[in-house]
């Protein structure tokens, strides 16, 4: 029987982290119970990042700069929080990286272990054969409501796998699920947060006696026990609750794998996974990872690591994402960049933001995808691609080959820091970038303050939240630009 398991892996956290000190003192007055929780930061996504942007940037690292995508032919995405409830967001993700039109499309929802269960469907369905290469990713941007515990605990990430059959660097030995109506918390439609129940029925009720059956279910199955296990993966905000569910399995609590809890908060459906990614890292060739989640139930699932864990080498490890965040101490901009705060955007903020669906769909390529054209007779690059050719002293017709700009390298020529164009993040910075081997666009720049973008800088394309239509709920994606 083919092995079937995990080939690559990479996680993606924004940018910012956010001072959880700064949320428990900024509401102390309200909620002191909160003080306890203000220790260290929590993953901050942007104002034009979502679940689609986020899980976009973590495929992308697994994928690489190849223009040659045909090999991908399935797309599992993962969210309790995808932007469209009625739009199939992992065909966003599709277009964005330019995979085939052929490549079926999955989204997975309405649970917090919608990461690990979407893992599962794609292990089996290229198990199964009717898969050669599937993609998973998982992501979350959870709201909170202020002053809440949520608040503090929730994070912002995405999390990416490859699933084949070939160079596995975790081999695939079985799993268990189990779905059970256990409403720890819930979320209606149309409503913006979650509905919590009390801490210690989920602790005592849920966790400790709904996850270990799961791992007893696949440790009769796999004919292992929990004394084989070297990496136990279990997210929970409750302390040492992974601990006691390691006791109650036979396992040994010295392999319970830490929850970044103090560093990026717990990230919803893409936590497991996350939490895998950074195992992979600095695992070693023949160990036993069990991944579990919680939500409605549990699913667990069982790896054992190969020989070719020894050459994976992430683009960027969880580790290093971790590191290289940026500390935010304003708690008022995180409330503004997710929309819980009404505040004043003034007259040039009042445009009406309707998206033509017609012309979307007409230059899909081009919006989503950053698809351009290259003139088959003289090498010219432009974009966007036209009929007519901007070839010099040539201007020749329906000589246009499609040209992807999204993974090509670029620098600054000019920029804008402006305070008079409506911004969430004011100053609005925009400019034109070159790219290496040709081709220029008038573009917006992202994840940047004042003062920290010049000419001639090198730049990297990202795909992110262009426009919010908040008269018809409708999400615009364009790509834009950060400093390398």
């Amino acid at each position: 029987m083919t092995d079937v398991g995990i080939s690559s892996i990479a996680g993606y956290l924004p940018r910012l982290r956010l001072s959880k000190k700064s949320v428990s003192q900024a509401n102390a007055w309200l909620a002191p119970n909160l003080v306890g929780k203000g220790k260290g930061t929590r993953a901050m996504a942007n104002w034009d990042e979502d679940s689609v942007t986020m899980s976009v940037e973590a495929i992308r690292r697994i994928l690489g700069e190849s223009d040659d995508r045909s090999h991908v032919d399935s797309l599992f995405f993962a969210s309790t929080t995808m932007p469209f409830s009625d739009r199939l967001n992992s065909g966003i993700i599709r277009a964005a990286l330019t995979l085939e039109e052929e490549t079926q499309c999955i989204d997975v929802g309405s649970t917090l272990k919608s990461g690990t269960s979407a893992l599962i469907q794609a292990l089996d369905k290229v198990k199964s054969g009717n898969s050669k290469y599937s993609i998973v990713s998982a992501a979350d941007k959870r709201k909170a409501r202020a002053a809440s515990p949520q608040e503090l605990d929730f994070g912002d990430a995405s999390v990416a796998l490859s699933i084949d059959t070939d160079n596995l660097i975790a081999k695939y030995i079985n799993s268990s699920s189990l779905s059970i109506d256990f409403i720890d918390h819930f979320r209606q439609p149309g409503e913006e947060f979650d509905y919590n129940w009390e801490e210690r029925w989920i602790r005592d009720e849920g966790f400790l006696k709904i996850v270990p059956k799961a791992i007893n279910d696949l440790f009769d199955k796999a004919n292992i026990d929990g004394s084989k296990i070297d990496h136990f993966i279990i997210p929970s905000v409750f302390p040492r609750v992974d601990q006691m569910i390691a006791k109650k399995c036979g396992i040994d609590p010295d392999t319970v794998v830490g929850n970044m809890a103090l560093t990026v908060g717990n990230t919803g459906s893409a936590h497991s996974l996350l939490m895998l990614a950074s195992v992979l890292e600095k695992a070693k060739p023949g160990e036993k990872i069990l991944v579990c989640s919680f939500g409605n139930g549990s699913d667990a699932i069982l790896f054992e690591t190969t020989d070719n864990i020894k050459n994976f080498k992430p683009l960027q490890t969880v580790e290093n994402l971790i590191e290289t965040g940026v500390e935010e101490h304003n708690y008022l901009k995180y409330l503004t960049f997710n929309d819980l705060v009404k505040w004043e955007k003034g007259m040039r903020g009042e445009q009406d933001r309707k998206t033509a669906l017609t012309t979307l769909y007409r230059h899909n390529d081009a919006i989503m995808g950053l698809v351009g054209g290259k003139c088959s007779k003289t090498g010219t690059i432009q974009y966007p691609a036209s009929p007519i050719s901007v070839s010099p002293n040539s201007p020749d017709l329906n000589t246009q080959e499609p040209y992807k700009f999204a993974e090509k390298k670029a620098k600054i020529l000019s920029w804008s820091a402006d305070y008079l164009s409506f911004s969430i993040n004011p100053p609005n910075h925009y400019g034109v970038v070159d790219f290496e081997g040709g081709g220029r666009i008038m573009i917006d720049f992202t994840d940047i303050e004042k003062g920290e973008i010049d000419s001639g800088m090198e730049v990297k394309m990202v795909f992110r939240v262009k426009i919010v239509d908040d008269i018809r709920s409708f999400t615009r994606y364009f790509w834009k630009a950060i400093p390398v």
